[in-house]
């Protein structure tokens, strides 16, 4: 399905938010995920199901200065 992620149209075989994460290799901390501008909670997303065209933006945490 495509889903726009960041601002871009991405095609991805993910169901769930917790999919998409791992399909993107992703950290398992320091990740925040938002979809259509609202946060869904890290308790959510195996139970987020994705849809097409859905908004999905990620945010990872960065050290330093």
């Amino acid at each position: 399905m495509k889903v726009w992620l960041n601002g871009k149209e991405v095609e991805t075989a993910a169901t769930s938010l917790t999919l998409l994460t791992e399909e993107l290799d992703l950290p398992v901390e320091g990740v925040a995920v938002a979809v259509n501008n609202r946060m869904v909670p890290r308790s959510q997303w195996a139970d987020y199901v994705l849809t097409e065209g859905v908004h999905i933006v990620i945010i990872k945490a960065a050290c330093g200065g």
